[in-house]
């Protein structure tokens, strides 16, 4: 991989690519391991799935994975698979475009929104001080993914540190567990002016849930994150005839390199 000079891992199915990434074997180290390598140093792009093995953190991993799922890691996220529901639940919806430079093209060019395409996609629902937030959506969980959400939120309450967490089976938890809407309450004005960010993580790794939003249960999630030259989306950029934040990418690699050269 040392000839090139920039990487793009795509969506897919993070559980079968981690099993393959740590399994196969070249040159003495396994895929995951070059990559990490390569991760460390140069440009990456992770969409969908991608954005996943990215993540330092995950929950909602396949419940059939004996050590969970496995990650590339480098983005300091807590990610959410299948937060947006299954495959049959894949959707478009308008998402923030890429960030403008500082040529009076690209500002013209981003001032639209993006046509973010989802496909059984996951979501950020916490990101560390050091990343830059590129794009939030307002979107309810899927009903697994409420259930996750809902063990997550008790682990946190009772101070534990997540950093992989299975899926909650729900069928098999349907009997017992009733499911609460949590409607977030109307601020004061007071609280307003203050504002905290929630989606901020503490350097101990203590994780701050965005809550519901008002008289629904939707929540407010990061589905575009940076951090120096490492990128990720939770939507298929790929999908669409819209090739800005392909664009953006492509700056990203020019500019590492002209690092490197210079």
């Amino acid at each position: 991989m040392e000839d090139i000079d920039g990487i793009v891992l795509p969506g897919g199915e993070s559980t079968a690519m981690g099993l393959i990434g740590t399994a196969s074997v070249h040159d003495g180290k396994n895929v995951w391991e070059a990559l990490k390598e390569f991760t460390a140093t140069k440009p990456v792009w992770g969409t969908c799935a991608g954005m996943i093995l990215l993540a330092e953190r995950c929950v909602g991993a396949s419940a059939v994975i004996e050590n969970g799922q496995s990650l590339i890691g480098g983005m300091d996220i807590l990610v959410c698979r299948n937060y947006f529901g299954s495959q049959i639940s894949s959707f478009e919806m308008a998402t923030p475009p890429p960030p403008s430079s500082s040529s009076d093209e690209d500002a013209a060019a981003n001032t639209t929104t993006y046509p973010g395409v989802f496909i059984r996609a996951p979501a950020i629902l916490a990101a560390g001080k050091d990343v830059r937030i590129l794009g939030k959506v307002v979107a309810t969980p899927c009903r697994q993914a409420a259930v996750v959400l809902n063990e997550l939120e008790t682990k946190i309450k009772n101070g534990e540190k997540v950093i992989q967490m299975g899926v909650v089976d729900a069928l098999e938890r349907d009997q017992g567990l009733h499911y609460k809407v949590v409607v977030k309450p109307h601020e004061t004005e007071e609280e307003k002016k203050e504002g905290t960010d929630e989606t901020d993580n503490d350097r101990d790794g203590t994780i701050s849930l965005p809550g519901a939003a008002d008289g629904s249960n939707a929540r407010e999630v990061i589905c575009a994150v940076q951090k120096n030259h490492i990128l990720c989306t939770a939507f298929h950029p790929e999908l669409t005839e819209d090739y800005r934040w392909h664009s953006y990418f492509v700056k990203m690699v020019a500019e590492s390199k002209n690092n490197k050269a210079s």
